[in-house]
């Protein structure tokens, strides 16, 4: 599989977003589109939330060494 980087003007990146999406070859399309704010939110107060959890030891948590092993 290979990889295409391209740049374009704000103007035109949508439209060519949508082309790349609507050709039939095209397995992924990848963005660096930012998130919305409120989706941002949303994560943050899931992430303090089972930190919160973690603190109460009702959230099991896998040490350091095993999640570097994992990657």
């Amino acid at each position: 599989m290979r990889h295409v980087t391209v740049y374009t003007t704000d103007k035109e990146y949508s439209h060519f977003v949508q082309l790349a999406k609507n050709l039939h070859y095209v397995k992924k399309v990848e963005t660096d589109e930012e998130l919305p704010k409120e989706e941002v939110l949303e994560n943050l107060k899931a992430g303090l939330a089972e930190v919160q959890l973690f603190k109460k030891g009702k959230l099991k948590t896998t040490s350091v060494k095993a999640f570097l092993d994992e990657l």
